[in-house]
Parts: C-alpha cells; sequence; structure tokens
C-alpha cells in the first residue's frame, strides 16, 4: 500500500548544510537551458510548496523554469538534496505525484536550492512558507491563550525582497492574518527595494490561498480546484489572474476575483473557522446523546437528508491538522492587532478551544467504563484524517499522552504511517502483527477506510469478548455493534450502547 502524503524515511543528518550559500553558478547553468521561458520560484518545500512546484513545472508542457527554495536548516534542507537526487520528498496516494515528478525530471526543469539569489532570475515568486499560531494549552488540552509572531514570515518575505526584480510578481499563497499583504508584504517588499536602490511602485503583490487536499485528489486539489484570488491593486490582480490561468483548469474551474487582499485573505480563515465551529458544535451535542441514550449518528443521518443541513459534522476524537487548528484565531488576532478592533471573534476562538478539549473528552469517554491503569492499548490510527498519513497536529497525539499519563501500556497501528514524527515514534502497518500481542482496550482513533471491513480485525473481536472496543468515530459497521457477543463495545455520541 502506498503512504499518501507523507516524508520520505530519510535520514537527514547524511545531508552535509554548508556554510556558505553560494548556488549561483548552478542555478544560472540550470536556467541557461531554458533561456525565453519564464522562471517560477517557489518559496518553501513542504506538503504544499513542494507539489506546487510540480504542478508549475508540468504546466502547459513545461512552460516554466522552476526552482523551489527552503532554508539551510536540518527539517528542511534534505528536501532540497532529495528533489536534485531525483527523489521527491513527500509521497502520496495520489499517482500523479509520482507522474509528475518523474515527467519534471525527464524535462529538467525542476531544480532546489537555499540560496535566496534564485528570487533575483524569477518572473514569479510563489511564496508558500508556514505562518504559525503559538497556542499556550494546559494539561487537559485547554486553550490559555496564543498568538501569532510574524518575524519568521517579514523575514521570508524581507529574503525575497531582498534579491527579486523591481516588476516579479510574488503570489502569497500561505495563510496569513487579514491584512498581511497590504500591511507586512508590501511595505517589506518596497524597503529592500528601496535600500537596494531600485523603484517601489511596481513590484505586484497577489494573494490566492491553496484548498490542498492530502491523498488521492493531491494534484487536483491544486490544479483542478477552484481558486479565489486578489491583488494589492488593478496591475496586481491582473497579473495574478494570467498567471493562474497558466496552471489551473480555469474553463471547469473558474476563477474568483476578490475585491482586495484583505478579502481573500479573510476568506480562508473564514472558511477554516466555519468548519472549525461545524465540528465544536457536535461535541456539547455528542456528549448530551450519550446521557441521553441516544445514537447521534443515526439522528445526523436523519438531519442530513435536508439539503440545508447536508453538511452537519458527526462526533469524533478531535481536530487536527495544519488549518482547522488555528486559522480561526489567526482571524481573532488580526481583527485585534491588524485592524486595532477592541474585540476578539469570541464564538471563533471558542470554537478551537471546544476542539482542542475533544482528546481530553475521548480520554474521560474511556475512563467512565473501564480504567486504563497497567492495561494494554491498541490505539488503531495515529494520523488527523482517514487514509492519510499526515500526523500534524494529530489529536491522537493528545490521547496517547492522556493514557499514557494514566498508566496505560500503548501500542499503535497505522496502515499509511512507518514513523509519527511529532512523537518520534514508529508505528506498525501490519495489522494482524498488533492484533497476536496482548491486548486489553482497543480504540479506534483514525478513519481510516480498512477499519471498517478487515476481516482479521472482526475476526479478533469475536474471539476476544474480554476486549472493550472504543469507537471514538462511528466508524464500525452497525451489524457488527449489534451482532457481536462482545457487550464491552462503546461508540462516542451513542447513548444507546450506554446499557449494554
Amino acid at each position: 500500500m502506498n503512504k499518501p502524503y507523507s516524508i520520505n524515511p530519510v535520514t537527514r543528518a547524511q545531508y552535509t548544510i554548508p556554510h556558505v550559500i553560494d548556488d549561483r553558478d548552478n542555478i544560472d547553468a540550470f536556467l541557461a537551458k531554458f533561456s525565453g521561458r519564464k522562471v517560477v520560484v517557489v518559496q518553501g518545500l513542504g506538503f504544499v510548496g513542494a507539489v506546487m512546484a510540480l504542478v508549475c513545472a508540468n504546466a502547459h508542457g513545461g512552460e516554466y523554469a522552476v526552482i523551489g527554495v527552503d532554508l539551510p536548516a536540518p527539517s528542511t534542507y534534505w528536501k532540497i538534496c532529495e528533489i536534485n537526487a531525483g527523489r521527491f520528498p513527500v509521497r502520496s496516494s495520489d499517482p500523479k505525484v509520482d507522474l509528475y515528478f518523474e515527467k519534471a525530471m525527464r524535462q529538467g526543469n525542476l531544480y532546489a536550492t537555499c540560496d535566496p539569489y534564485a528570487y533575483s532570475r524569477a518572473d514569479v515568486v510563489i511564496v508558500d512558507v508556514n505562518l504559525d499560531v503559538d497556542k499556550v494549552n494546559g494539561s487537559r488540552n485547554e486553550l490559555l491563550g496564543y498568538d501569532v509572531d510574524l518575524d519568521g514570515f517579514g523575514k521570508a518575505i524581507g529574503a525575497i525582497g531582498g534579491h527579486c526584480r523591481h516588476d516579479a510578481l510574488v503570489l502569497v499563497e500561505s495563510t496569513v492574518p487579514p491584512g498581511t499583504c497590504l500591511k507586512l508584504v508590501v511595505p517589506t517588499l518596497r524597503q529592500e527595494l528601496e535600500a537596494r536602490g531600485l523603484p517601489t511602485d511596481q513590484i505586484l503583490v497577489g494573494h490566492s490561498y491553496e484548498r490542498v487536499m492530502p491523498g488521492p485528489d493531491y494534484i487536483d486539489s491544486i490544479q483542478n480546484f477552484y481558486r479565489v484570488y486578489a491583488g494589492v491593486d488593478q496591475a496586481s490582480a491582473d497579473a495574478t489572474e494570467a498567471f493562474l490561468r497558466t496552471i489551473i483548469s480555469t474553463e471547469k474551474y473558474p476563477l474568483t476575483r476578490l475585491g482586495n487582499t484583505n478579502a481573500t485573505e479573510m476568506a480562508k480563515v473564514l472558511e477554516n473557522a466555519y468548519r472549525a465551529m461545524n465540528i465544536a458544535f457536535m461535541v456539547e451535542w455528542s456528549r448530551f446523546a450519550e446521557e441521553a441514550g441516544v445514537n447521534l449518528y443515526e439522528v445526523v443521518n436523519a438531519i442530513r437528508l435536508r439539503p440545508t443541513h447536508s453538511n452537519i459534522m458527526f462526533p469524533g476524537v478531535g481536530v487536527g491538522g495544519y488549518c482547522l487548528t488555528k486559522d480561526a484565531l489567526m482571524a481573532s488576532w488580526a481583527r485585534q492587532h491588524m485592524f486595532g478592533g477592541k474585540e476578539s471573534l469570541a464564538q471563533s476562538e471558542q470554537g478551537i478551544a471546544t476542539n482542542d478539549l475533544m482528546p481530553w473528552y475521548a480520554f474521560e469517554f474511556i475512563q467512565r467504563h473501564t480504567s486504563v491503569n497497567d492495561k494494554k492499548v491498541l490505539l488503531l490510527g495515529v494520523s488527523y484524517r482517514g487514509d492519510v498519513a499526515d500526523t500534524r497536529f494529530s489529536p491522537v497525539g493528545y490521547l496517547y499522552r492522556f493514557l499514557h499519563e494514566a498508566g496505560a501500556s500503548i501500542s499503535l497501528h497505522d496502515p499509511y504511517v512507518d514513523h509519527w514524527e511529532e512523537m518520534d515514534m514508529n508505528v506498525t502497518g501490519n495489522l494482524e502483527e498488533v492484533l497476536t500481542g496482548d491486548i486489553d482496550i482497543m480504540v479506534f482513533s483514525t478513519m481510516h477506510g480498512m477499519y471498517r471491513n478487515d476481516k482479521a480485525l472482526y475476526r479478533f473481536l469475536e474471539q476476544h469478548p474480554h476486549v472493550w472496543v472504543f469507537d471514538t468515530l462511528g466508524i464500525m459497521p452497525e451489524e457488527t455493534i449489534q451482532h457481536a457477543e462482545n457487550k464491552r463495545i462503546r461508540v462516542l455520541g451513542r447513548g444507546d450502547l450506554r446499557g449494554r
């Protein structure tokens, strides 16, 4: 099975980070092969930037010469080396990722470097660097406070301005607080250009956020999906549109232009804040359903028949990933710090705070039925989302910590994750192997499709009715739950199973 959306198992220490960053000769030699072609430089080779570079390299039969730039740091430099060695640093279940990379290697129009000199050769610079929210959480993972530090992002923009052409297009795709392009990106670029004695009124700045979805539609979520965009002025908006039309299937997925970059920046965080609040809304209802003896899943399915309510969420173990865990806080911070608002976005902040507590609620759900002290617990799934290997901010990490602190001995299974990077733990991918060990408690913790109907898994449950089974996602088949001899099956949000 392919491991979607995961990092190749590279020993990062095998790459020696250069003390002096000077890659000009290699960059010039690379671009000399593509004289007359436009140059696209992608800043940031993470999960978005690396694949964005592939999409650009494959646009219109190799129309662009593409350079990916990342920092000379242990966590990033190895990606540069891997790309230039002909190995893409992101594995995916999407076959297009490998196909696009192989085609780019054949065309020879993709190169990676850590030298900011690359920006001086760019017609278009795409900004795909992370901008995180610094959250302060308590012992139960309750949100105690947060802040947004723009220093790192500002330095990244400064590196572009210190080298780019005065008339280049700088396209910000990173999720940023509303107001960032107008209040930080443009002033920083103009300041750097002025320091170099260049005109400051011709730089073009646009914003168009990604809606990247890991998994089998990885490439299509960039190339074949709707895009919202704007520019800091008319010329920037026109240049952004012209570029996006060369890399996105705009005939089938038309572009949407908004009035200014404040609007597009707000659109991104509003999308994710809405999603996060929808999830948070179900937390209290799942607890209510457990108290009332109600199967919340059948309730939600009944409601979903109404078209206006088709996106109502199910209960779950928590919210993970890079966006939903922070974007509403980024918006609230922007309201107060970018625009001088006297109030926060209180409901949006509360949504994040509620979601952060979901792993604790799942732990309490388990503890209400059985003690975990000195028990052997199997967690089925460690990634934050089903059928992908993305473990960033996975709520399973918090559940693991709560179980461990309560005295449980924990084993891990995930069909997509070999190594849990954030926890620095190896993960078993062979389900039958983990089922041969002693298990007192089994927890369905990630919505991987294989857990719905794996024969070995349900044969094990039939043969071991003494095992407590906690389904935190509603993934187990209803027929299995109703006909199982094991009466120790509990599902989060299902009070109808309480008296079994």
